[in-house]
């Protein structure tokens, strides 16, 4: 599989500190010891220039991500982002991911952003095992639905970093149970994130977002609360479900590929397990920045 297929990175990565490789081999050298369960994250990641900002939301990121360093100390963070979209299911057991900047039209201050975590074949390799349906590659890096959001949550870059892929063509129940697959995971220290949004319709926004302003849709509101209430109910089925919304989900969610990465956040959540909704807001008229916790 070449790096084509997937998209045209720019810059490469500074070298990765011994010292931090070091630690990490030491971690994976217990042979995926148990530890106690790390929680789960999804975070509407938004506009790519929040990696740049200082703004609500990147200081709720930034209180989040200490939060959750200072309590579980992951060993390593897994990435399922809107912006790895394939054919097949793929985890990147890249040792040395790349930063990618697979967008245009922005400052040139972010794309010299670099994001230096090293990535972790060991867990992905793992992950692979833990379902059939995952294939591995090593022709990714971190694309910005990861490393924008993990420039606030995890600022040093001291914590391994890989990626799980969409399958694009597969329905919306795939992504679900697939992600039940990899609770495991959890109780081997990998911290896991989905990076969308659960509002995205960037056509409709475009406008508002060249002008950096923008009133809330009636839709964007009325489908960014019916997911509330579905996250607060714990209807998760209802959430695969989306499309008997009708006409507020269509616009809602024109395209799945930043609706996705909330399934994933939310089966793999535990039964009765507590949710926390930590950020809500919606900009340019139609993307909502929801944020939760999962544990």
């Amino acid at each position: 599989m070449k790096r084509s297929t997937f998209i045209k990175t720019i810059g490469l990565l500074p070298l990765i500190p011994t010292s931090m490789q070091l630690d990490h081999l030491q971690k994976v050298a217990s042979t995926f010891a148990n530890t106690e369960l790390m929680p789960v994250l999804f975070i509407g990641h938004g506009d790519p220039m929040n990696a740049l900002l200082d703004n609500p939301f990147t200081r709720q990121l930034s209180t989040t991500g200490a939060n959750i360093l200072k309590k579980y100390k992951p060993n390593v963070i897994l990435v399922v982002s809107a912006h790895w979209l394939t054919q097949g299911t793929f985890v990147c057991t890249n040792p040395k991911p790349e930063t990618i900047h697979d967008f245009g039209g922005f400052p040139d201050e972010l794309f010299a952003v670099q994001y230096p975590a090293i990535g972790s074949p060991e867990y992905a390799d793992k992950t692979a095992e833990l379902a059939q349906e995952i294939q591995k590659t090593n022709e990714w890096g971190l694309d910005h639905g990861a490393w924008t959001i993990l420039k606030h949550l995890v600022p040093a870059a001291d914590v391994p970093v890989f990626q799980v892929s969409i399958d694009y063509h597969r329905p919306m129940q795939y992504h679900f149970d697939l992600a039940k697959q990899l609770q495991s995971l959890r109780r081997k220290g990998v911290l896991i994130i989905g990076s969308g949004n659960i509002v995205h319709n960037l056509q409709l926004s475009m406008g508002n977002l060249r002008n950096n302003t923008g009133k809330p849709f009636d839709w964007a509101i009325e489908f960014d609360e019916w997911a509330k209430s579905r996250l607060d109910d714990r209807d998760f089925q209802a959430l695969v479900n989306y499309e008997k919304r009708g006409s507020e989900a269509k616009l809602s969610v024109p395209t799945v590929d930043h609706y996705v990465p909330m399934l994933y956040s939310v089966g793999l959540a535990g039964a009765n397990e507590e949710l926390h909704q930590f950020y809500e807001e919606i900009t340019y008229g139609g993307i909502s920045m929801r944020c939760f916790q999962v544990g």
